[in-house]
């Protein structure tokens, strides 16, 4: 299976998320293209998070933050304003797309179906055609109005995945919780993963007296 997806980036707090969410892709051996775009502030949350200059992003600088090698074909970089881009037509095939981090004017933006620019009218693209499009927001609390607009994609057929890493399986470190919940996010598209952080269904000893 080579399969080809559109990951966003946008501004909202962690980018850790999609850096290793797009690690995970790479590493899969079933991910052959990914189709990314970038918000105008996901640049500057990059940079204060973690530290990585991703302004004036281009092809080379993109696959240098991934640990790729500069000629590889995974990652095809779009700009922001590139509406003749490839996500931008349902003509164009591709099992779906994921926006992580997604602000919540991202999700207005889509739910009011007034896009202005690349991520937006890509999102579109995946619900008029009934593709996946799974939106991993990062934000609280949520007020009202962030919950009506999850809720109205939703009910349009957008999956939403909150950046809420569980803890069942008792994680040590930050890596551990950055990864389990990227790996509930590769499991919305059957890509394979470790699975270390999966439910096993096993009974939990109890603790010593």
């Amino acid at each position: 299976m080579n399969m080809e997806l559109t990951v966003a980036i946008t501004g909202a707090s962690g980018t850790i998320y999609a850096h290793r969410t797009l690690q995970l892709l790479a590493a899969s051996g079933v991910v052959e293209t990914v189709n990314l775009i970038m918000s105008g502030t996901a640049a500057v949350v990059a940079q204060v998070e973690m530290g990585v200059n991703l302004k004036d992003a281009n092809a080379a600088k993109i696959n240098e933050w991934f640990g790729l090698d500069e000629h590889s074909k995974l990652i095809r970089y779009w700009r922001l304003d590139n509406f003749a881009a490839k996500p931008s037509s349902g003509s164009y095939k591709q099992s779906g797309m994921i926006i992580v981090p997604c602000s919540m004017g991202t999700i207005g933006s889509i739910a009011s179906g007034a896009g202005t620019n690349l991520i937006h009218r890509a999102a579109d693209v995946c619900l008029k055609e009934g593709r996946k499009l799974l939106l991993v927001p990062r934000e609280t609390p949520y007020n009202a109005i962030h919950l009506e607009n999850m809720l109205r994609l939703t009910h349009a057929g957008a999956r939403i995945l909150p950046a809420s890493p569980g803890f069942y399986h008792r994680p040590k470190t930050i890596d551990d919780l950055v990864e389990h919940l990227c790996f509930r996010i590769l499991d919305q598209f059957d890509i394979p993963h470790s699975k270390k952080s999966q439910w096993t269904g096993e009974e939990v000893s109890e603790p010593p007296a």
